[in-house]
């Protein structure tokens, strides 16, 4: 009896103490600050393995794709719009895995998943293994918002897709020479795709901030290079891949998904925000870099808190990221040498 009264009243306390955390600063206002960050894949990604034309499409993509998702908020629109923008450009674009130039199986087919969701409700909408959807984040923003479920499958996904005349592309669109390349070498190399020998792990992701104060994130990936067996990996998982809650942050993973998936990586930065109360970069960092790092696992994170400061910490050589932060500043950045050194998260609530 005593025992249970104690847990009781424990559990009773860590919910006074993490609700005390939320509410210690004010919430931003409905003209708040805005801001957004994307990235394109974490990996060994170093200077003298890109050539000079690959690395200048590679920045003007991801510049292009942070100022759609900007310009979406700055003329009043919701994150989950600027998110969904951001990621559509970049799931057209064939320097990434995800969409065009999407990874291929031990088959050599394309496939994709994808997720996002609403900081503001919680709402999450996921699919995966899906072929042939030219932007896979729409069919997950529909099935967050026009059905009663989270993720959807294969057919299954494509069938629920197919009612709202989603554009559909033929399988040889999405493949590119590059991707063929990548998937033969793997197989010429018997590079198993449960190893994390594979150097490249390209997701593309955004995360966001509207004038009203709400977070919202999106992944989108074609998995790993020579998977099988219908291998997915953390990008549809919300919580491993992709997770928003206004009252601590929302985060973009990429990585090798099967640490992230054990690891929840994308929730666990979220739950240590609102339990310590510590600032975004501390924390976003502290499981990058500790967590996932003493795991054997590579990869990074895109992610914003609740009053617009991003970080994007990574344990690899280079992450593709972009982001305008809330003073409208430009970053677009590739190495880990390189991008703003301050970090708002950081500085004084």
């Amino acid at each position: 009896m005593f025992k249970t009264v104690s847990i009781s009243l424990i559990a009773l306390m860590s919910q006074i103490v993490i609700g005390l955390a939320l509410i210690s600063s004010p919430a931003p206002a409905a003209d708040g600050p805005i801001a957004i960050a994307i990235h394109g894949g974490a990996g060994t990604i170093n200077r003298d393995d890109i050539s000079e034309q690959r690395e200048a499409a590679i920045r003007s993509e991801l510049q292009r794709a942070v100022e759609a998702g900007h310009a979406v908020l700055a003329d009043g629109g919701s994150s989950l719009e600027a998110v969904t923008v951001a990621i559509r450009i970049l799931e057209d674009a064939p320097q990434f895995n995800a969409g065009r130039g999407a990874v291929l199986t031990e088959n050599g087919r394309v496939e994709m998943d994808a997720s996002i969701m609403d900081g503001a409700s919680l709402a999450a909408g996921a699919v995966a293994s899906v072929t042939g959807l030219r932007h896979p984040i729409d069919a997950a923003n529909h099935v967050m918002k026009d059905s009663p479920h989270v993720m959807l499958i294969g057919d299954g996904a494509e069938a629920f897709a197919g009612q709202f005349d989603l554009e559909v592309m033929d399988p040889s669109w999405f493949i590119t020479d590059f991707r063929r390349e990548q998937l033969e070498q793997i197989q010429a190399g018997g590079t198993a795709m449960h190893t994390s020998q594979q150097p490249w792990y390209s997701t593309v992701g955004a995360v966001a901030i509207d004038r009203s104060g709400n977070l919202a994130a999106g992944t989108s990936t074609g998995g790993m290079s020579n998977k099988r067996w219908g291998r997915v990996g953390d990008s549809p998982i919300i919580g491993a891949g992709t997770y928003a809650n206004n009252q601590t942050c929302a985060v973009s993973a990429t990585g090798h998904g099967e640490y992230f998936i054990r690891h929840v990586v994308a929730y666990d930065i979220c739950a240590r925000m609102a339990y310590t109360a510590q600032p975004l970069a501390q924390t976003a960092n502290t499981v990058i870099n500790q967590v996932l790092k003493a795991a054997g696992a590579d990869g990074g994170v895109i992610a914003i808190d609740r009053f617009g400061r991003i970080a994007m910490p990574f344990n690899t050589p280079g992450m593709y990221r972009a982001a305008i932060y809330r003073d409208g500043e430009l970053e677009v950045s590739i190495y880990n040498d390189e991008g703003r050194k301050h970090n708002e998260a950081l500085s004084a609530h």
